[in-house]
């Protein structure tokens, strides 16, 4: 049990879905026991449809400041955008009276935590990845401690910095884990189908929203239907297709009630970003990963593998994968109903879902000190 009543705790998460839902769901776990919570989020749009419903939780935005290269000619203009987002977030935290400052990773979270260990602050970063960014590699250095999503992501931290495995926090709402028939209910969808769950996670993914969109009449004489998180920027990139393939399933911009989603999936094709892994995790859910191949170090490959190899998960690199051959190969997949149930056993033995309170735990203690 938490001791943390009256302690106030700044959550650096703004950015992407990844960093966001994560930083909420510690944010939730903080103020249940007491605790008071100031969230550092972006400027993005992603940031202000992800926040949608939590009034009861303080949102502060702040500019999102991403590190060119080391002898890019941009590298004056990031010094001084981060000395001004330093000196910015001293105020900030000095005005909430903040006790400690937790990263949830990227460059949104590197001011913030070098103004809290300047202030003589416990500061923790979070990396839910397999392998750490160049960001958190760089906020490792302002942190008391690193928390990790993953135990493959531990030693690459080094030795003289103190790790802790706690896995990613998920969202109260999530952790819900409504039935199958609420979730189909839910989107209106029809009890006796198969159900393809489509996410590219918070920003989109192009490539993986083309390779559905073009397999919607195939999915379609197969019986199969489709829930699409699209992403807002590819949503009339996809619609067309989904207007020509009338009773396919249901087409979304933006899911806020993603616990519905997971829970009325028979099978998940999305990218691997950690979070996305640890929901399906929690909800055995069988997934075809298709990492997104620019992503940092290949960080989305390494993460996929976690999954891949005991079996919860298919890794699908991108380039194998084209409009003739996608959608026979989900067709098969979601129809071998023994592959799935292993495939869901598998998962099931990844999941880990009181990341919230280990996150906190480690941070309440670091306050008795």
């Amino acid at each position: 049990m938490l001791n943390n009543s009256g302690k106030r705790l700044v959550i650096a998460c703004g950015g992407t879905g990844g960093h966001l839902f994560p930083g909420i769901a510690v944010a939730e776990a903080w103020t249940a026991e007491g605790g008071e919570v100031l969230l550092l989020i972006s400027e993005k749009q992603i940031d202000a449809m992800a926040t949608e419903g939590y009034g009861h939780l303080r949102f502060e935005r702040m500019p999102s400041i991403a590190m060119p290269g080391v002898f890019s000619l941009k590298m004056p203009g990031f010094l001084l955008a981060f000395l001004k987002s330093f000196f910015s977030c001293r105020k900030l935290l000095r005005s909430f009276g903040a006790h400690a400052v937790l990263g949830m990773g990227g460059f949104t979270s590197a001011a913030p935590l070098a103004a809290g260990k300047s202030m003589g602050l416990p500061t923790f970063i979070h990396e839910s990845n397999a392998i750490p960014g160049k960001a958190n590699r760089l906020n490792a250095r302002f942190s008391l401690a690193v928390l990790v999503g993953f135990e493959a992501c531990a030693r690459c931290f080094g030795s003289g910095k103190r790790v802790e495995v706690v896995g990613t926090p998920l969202r109260p709402s999530v952790v819900s884990r409504p039935s199958k028939e609420e979730g189909l209910a839910y989107f209106g969808l029809e009890a006796g189908k198969k159900t393809l769950m489509v996410m590219g996670g918070s920003q989109g993914a192009r490539r993986v929203n083309e390779l559905v969109a073009a397999s919607l009449p195939a999915f379609s004489d197969a019986d199969i239907q489709v829930l699409h998180i699209s992403g807002p920027g590819d949503y009339d990139l996809v619609k067309p297709s989904y207007d020509a393939t009338p009773g396919v399933g249901h087409l979304l911009s933006f899911c806020s009630d993603m616990q519905f989603a997971l829970a009325a999936a028979d099978l998940a094709i999305c990218r691997s970003g950690a979070s996305t892994l640890t929901e399906l995790g929690y909800y055995r859910l069988p997934s075809v990963l298709i990492p997104y191949p620019y992503a940092a170090e290949d960080h989305q490959t390494r993460n996929a593998e976690i999954f891949s190899a005991p079996g919860a998960a298919e890794l699908w690199p991108q380039r194998d994968l084209n409009e003739e051959n996608f959608g026979g190969k989900i067709i098969s997949l979601i129809l071998d109903r023994e592959k799935l149930a292993a495939m869901s056993e598998a998962a099931e033995r990844l999941a880990l879902g009181d990341a919230s309170q280990r996150v906190c735990e480690v941070i309440e203690g670091s306050l008795k000190k």
